[in-house]
């Protein structure tokens, strides 16, 4: 049996959302993913690393693994996404190795972004 080299690694994630264009304006100006439409009911994006997709297919289903991204600029990143309309669910705390705060996007996502410390 071969063994794929993405066994065991996260491969895609995919969010329920009520609005592709609202989702791609909020992600795309709070982290500068990119996208790749394929229909009128999902587009896919990509950080440069990892790829993903916003689908209207289904239900917006708020809630499941919590996602955290990493930014070098802790404080830069939380003004943009307020900017964008997040709601910072949780201040800037400090942990063993960096510091990090969770928002909730416009479809009522919790993500977190984090930073290690200097």
């Amino acid at each position: 049996m071969t063994v794929s080299r993405n066994d065991r690694q996260i491969d895609n994630i995919e969010f329920n959302v009520a609005d592709i264009e609202r989702s791609k304006d909020f992600y795309g100006g709070a982290f500068g993913w990119t996208f790749v439409d394929y229909g009128p009911t999902y587009t896919e994006f990509s950080d440069g690393r990892l790829t993903g997709g916003f689908t209207t297919g289904e239900p917006v289903r708020p809630g499941g693994p919590l996602i955290i991204l990493y930014a070098q600029d802790l404080e830069a990143t939380q003004l943009r996404l307020k900017a964008l309309g997040a709601v910072i669910s949780r201040e800037t705390f400090s942990f063993p190795g960096g510091s990090r705060f969770h928002f909730i996007d416009p479809d009522g996502y919790e993500l977190a972004v984090w930073t290690s410390q200097d």
